[in-house]
């Protein structure tokens, strides 16, 4: 049950950097709006929106492939919680009650601080992980 469960995480945890790197791929001046928005001036060249997009595919995939998950688990948790602690303040009050207005609440930003604890059990219990292609390869050598 153990390892179908981080499976499962490493799934969706995965897939969440695999679509939106595909939408910084496939629309750079949408990566920038959202960098500029809600991430200050941090990545908001276009520019950057590709090789940024494209990092984040390869380290989607190999989360949902348990490739080399000594390092591609800490660089997913870094983007996550990077992302998520960029948005602290929709987090700490996503109905906008004594953080921010009325008018910019998004309760749709909740889940990262969810999504960012996902990815810090994928480390936590990276043993357990045995559906992983990495631990398949380790048992045939």
């Amino acid at each position: 049950m153990k390892a179908a469960t981080l499976l499962f995480t490493r799934i969706t945890t995965g897939a969440m950097l695999i679509i939106w790197g595909f939408i910084k791929i496939g629309s750079a001046e949408t990566g920038v709006r959202i960098a500029t928005k809600y991430y200050g001036s941090f990545w908001t060249s276009e520019t950057l929106q590709m090789p940024w997009g494209i990092f984040q595919v390869v380290v989607g995939a190999l989360v949902i492939l348990g490739l080399f998950r000594k390092y591609i688990y800490p660089l997913q948790a870094i983007i996550l919680c990077l992302g998520a602690a960029a948005i602290w303040q929709y987090i700490l009050d996503p109905l906008g009650l004594y953080l921010l207005d009325e008018s910019s609440r998004n309760t749709l930003f909740f889940p990262s601080i969810v999504v960012a604890a996902a990815t810090l059990i994928l480390i936590a219990f990276k043993e357990f992980d045995t559906l992983s292609l990495d631990n398949k390869i380790s048992k045939e050598q």
